[in-house]
């Protein structure tokens, strides 16, 4: 029998503000380094007003890392330094691996009055934090969904699930990314990789995490599962959809100031002094 992960800490999501002034809900960020190594971050841009979101992110700088955004609903227009540009979608998801340098911008916008989504920041190893920048554009279509109940159904957008291989490919953290919705009282069982870190975080509904039905998590809970081979869970009346992410830990040092990360300060210094003088972006050869 697969050893269950217990519930290790529960976080609220806090509200927060980033970009030009966008209000948004924050999971985890660089108070909880290393807790979910590989992973650094994890917004939640869920608003119900357009001024809360409008004036989104200009241009600014990445190095040393992977920012995955997943849209619920509206669109994120994007445009970089690559010569890159685009929208993401409701339903579709965009791995950007900054690497070496991107300068970009995201500017959220409604559609239909409704704007929504998450962004992730996932670590770079040391070896990989100077690799060619890439992107990964996947749209909805692309996303296999699987019901493996009635009550059940999971979005696979990295890693497999139930013989379904996710679009996003090529991952250095290895990860598996599922959007999970359970109806009322369903009880669900999910193998998780031994020695990977692993959260869930809600985003809709109510239930647990906790096979003794304690620890009750509603919309903006996030759990982080200690040790073992599989997770439970389990909603409640009102169903649950939550999101659930693990990857292999990278358990190097982290030097991290806003939108860089790397492994040493001097690295970090090195990173800054590049922006302020135009050599950060890198040439191919």
């Amino acid at each position: 029998m697969m050893r269950v992960r217990g519930v290790e800490r529960i976080l609220r999501a806090y509200a927060t503000v980033e970009g030009a002034g966008v209000k948004l809900h924050r999971a985890f960020g660089n108070y909880e380094v290393p807790q979910f190594d590989p992973f650094l971050l994890l917004d939640d841009f869920r608003a119900g007003r357009p001024e809360d979101y409008l004036a989104g992110f200009p241009w600014h700088p990445h190095r040393g890392i992977e920012t995955v955004t997943y849209m619920l609903e509206g669109t994120v227009e994007h445009g970089d330094s690559m010569g890159h540009s685009g929208n993401v979608n409701a339903g579709d998801v965009q791995w950007m691996t900054a690497g070496s340098g991107i300068i970009h911008q995201e500017m959220p916008q409604p559609v239909n009055g409704r704007m929504g989504g998450f962004q992730l920041w996932v670590n770079l190893p040391a070896a990989n934090k100077m690799m060619d920048p890439r992107y990964q554009e996947i749209r909805k279509a692309q996303i296999p969904v699987v019901s493996p109940t009635p009550e059940i159904t999971i979005g696979v957008i990295c890693g497999s699930f139930n013989g379904l291989t996710g679009p996003g490919r090529d991952i250095i953290a290895d990860p598996q990314y599922l959007d999970v919705s359970l109806a009322p009282d369903t009880i669900f069982t999910l193998p998780v990789r031994e020695g990977y870190t692993a959260f869930g975080y809600v985003t809709g509904g109510e239930g647990t995490f906790d096979s003794e039905e304690g620890n009750r998590v509603v919309n903006r809970d996030l759990v982080l599962f200690g040790g073992g081979a599989s997770i439970w869970a389990k909603s409640f009346g009102k169903g649950m959809r939550f999101l659930f992410v693990s990857g292999k830990p990278i358990g190097e040092p982290v030097a991290w100031r806003g939108p860089i990360v790397m492994t040493t300060r001097e690295e970090l210094r090195q990173a800054f002094r590049e922006y302020e003088n135009g050599t950060f972006i890198r040439k191919k050869a």
